[in-house]
């Protein structure tokens, strides 16, 4: 019997079970509360999970999709601030993303900035809002494609919203909740879009991550390493995956055939996983109805220089069908350090979304996204292409169905009542707090809540966590 590594701090002795955002946040606040008794195992041997990094053979860096450092936590700045200092590890830009429609390029919000459509698709959308605005009765609208058509009217929601929305969740939107939206998708305002079709007026600042920082080296997955390059190494457990938990026993046996003891687990496993590796899949049959998206990363390295009207675009949407991809980074826009020599060469980091409901051939997603990019004109042609690079991640998000509450819920404390607590974002499944600030927080607001008894806050009530920025 493998137990836990004596400390003279009391409390209990924690396992912590995979080492992206959420776990590296509880053992990070475990560390600072100077109590050791504590061990972290992560199945890949990398640190980051969904927020790492990858270079490949040509010089390139890639993440694990298009992430951004934005921070809606005093607590968590403070941490990212005191490993990395702002000055000399940062890029910091003002956000610049842009949605790729009828040939156009649109500003977002798209639903602020219509006034660059062709007069028709204008016309139609504000007819559209106008309508629902004379809508009489109160009732809630029941999923999620009927929360978009009342508040944004029949133009934005057939132009943009539904078949951009089906093509990142790759799910039938009248199966998805709607209460997890929050700040993540902008609300609309009549005045405003007239005001701005009649002063020529663009509207960008709207959200969170308006501005933004990104590491000058490494990627995102650097600061994932830097955390756990803090913490005491003999506690960290890379390429050590769970294979089976012991709920009575207290017990953890990873595939290195040890055994681990604990008295509390704080798992950012993915909840269906945690219902497997625990023997208890059984007695939640409502399991199936929890889905996810798998997300195909494709990175392509270009030789020259980007071209102008890319140069200063950050990220960019496509909701049409003549591509595969929902969204494109211009990711040697993030930091220059990205390619292997900026003055020869630039990149583009493409996501493609995957469900049972919406397959991707692996084999050709790659030449997909290529012809994809032409097609939408970010490139000409393919012969300036040096470098490819793919990587899939299945299950990266948490598909928000209307009954996912209910059933997670009730998992979550079967698992709590057994001294197991699920965080992160497949851990308590709750994409409205799934970034990484989010995610770090829940894991150190887990082991306050264990050791403390504070709220967990992030968890309980994302409306407030996402009502206010740091």
């Amino acid at each position: 019997m493998d137990h836990i590594i004596a400390s003279s701090a009391p409390g209990p002795a924690f396992i912590i079970l995979g080492g992206g955002p959420c776990g590296l946040g509880a053992a990070w606040r475990l560390w600072e509360l100077k109590d050791t008794r504590w061990r972290l195992f992560e199945r890949e041997s990398y640190w980051g999970g969904l927020s790492a990094s990858f270079t490949d053979s040509h010089g390139y860096t890639w993440d694990a999709g298009g992430h951004v450092l934005f921070s809606h936590y005093d607590y968590f700045d403070s941490v990212i601030e005191s490993i990395l200092p702002l000055e000399a590890n940062w890029v910091s830009h003002a956000r610049e993303s842009w949605i790729r429609i009828q040939g156009k390029w649109v500003p977002y919000p798209f639903q602020m900035n219509i006034r660059h459509l062709s007069p028709e698709s204008f016309l139609l959308c504000v007819k559209g809002i106008m309508q629902s605005c004379r809508r009489t009765g109160t009732a809630r609208p029941g999923n999620f494609e009927e929360w978009i058509y009342a508040n944004y009217g029949a133009g934005i929601a057939e132009l943009f919203m539904r078949p951009y929305n089906q093509k990142i969740w790759g799910f039938p939107l009248d199966r998805m909740s709607w209460t997890w939206v929050g700040d993540r998708v902008a609300p609309v305002d009549l005045e405003r879009i007239i005001e701005n079709y009649v002063l020529g007026r663009d509207e960008v600042a709207w959200g969170p991550n308006n501005h933004f920082r990104f590491p000058l080296s490494g990627g995102t997955g650097s600061i994932w390493r830097t955390v756990a390059a803090q913490l005491p190494q003999a506690n960290l457990h890379l390429g050590e995956a769970a294979s089976k938990i012991d709920l009575d026993k207290r017990a953890v046996l990873t595939v290195t055939g040890r055994l681990h003891t604990y008295d509390v687990l704080v798992s950012a496993v993915n909840l269906a996983q945690l219902c497997k590796l625990s023997g208890v899949e059984y007695r939640f049959p409502e399991l199936q109805s929890l889905k996810t998206s798998s997300t195909h990363v494709v990175g392509l390295g270009i030789r020259g220089k980007a071209p102008e009207e890319l140069r200063t675009k950050c990220w960019m949407y496509f909701p049409e069908d003549n591509c595969p991809f929902y969204r494109v980074t211009h990711f040697s826009h993030y930091s220059p350090n990205n390619v292997p020599d900026i003055n020869r060469s630039w990149s583009l980091m493409a996501e493609v979304s995957e469900t049972e409901n919406k397959p991707v051939d692996k084999r050709s997603v790659v030449q997909d996204v290529i012809e994809g990019l032409i097609k939408t004109g970010l490139i000409t042609d393919a012969s300036s292409v040096e470098a490819t690079w793919h990587r899939f991640f299945p299950d990266s998000y948490p598909i928000p169905t209307i009954d996912r509450d209910s059933v997670v819920n009730s998992i979550l404390q079967f698992f709590q009542d057994r001294g197991v607590f699920c965080r992160g974002r497949t851990g308590a499944w709750k994409y409205e707090v799934g970034n990484m600030d989010h995610s770090f927080m829940q894991g150190k607001e887990c082991v306050d809540h264990i050791l403390l008894g504070t709220e967990e806050v992030t968890l309980n009530h994302p409306d407030v966590v996402n009502s206010q920025s740091s």
